[in-house]
């Protein structure tokens, strides 16, 4: 019974990284392409890691599942901050830049 929900909440999780895969391809801003990236993937491994620790059953895999979601927590923001950063200061120069 635990692999089936655990198989449906992977399924979820594959279904929020195709709409994050499509908000990529529509959306007009790198800006905003990114944050609709990183928030589905955020969201998305979580549910994989959960569906996969009910899927498995072991206590094992499952402590490896829950550090590997907190690294993810505490580095995808950090790396979509850094994203963010370098494509507003990149927007900036090419605004600053003189037109001849």
């Amino acid at each position: 019974m635990t692999s089936l929900i655990g198989g449906g909440i992977c399924t979820l999780a594959m279904i929020i990284l195709v709409i994050a895969a499509v908000g990529i391809l529509r959306l007009p801003d790198a800006l905003a392409r990114q944050h609709a990236a990183t928030k589905a993937a955020t969201l998305a491994v979580s549910l994989f890691a959960l569906g996969l620790g009910l899927a498995v059953g072991e206590v094992a895999w499952t402590w490896r599942l829950l550090v590997l979601v907190a690294i993810l927590l505490m580095t995808l923001p950090l790396a979509s901050h850094a994203l963010a950063r370098a494509g507003i200061t990149e927007r900036e120069q090419k605004n600053q830049m003189p037109t001849s």
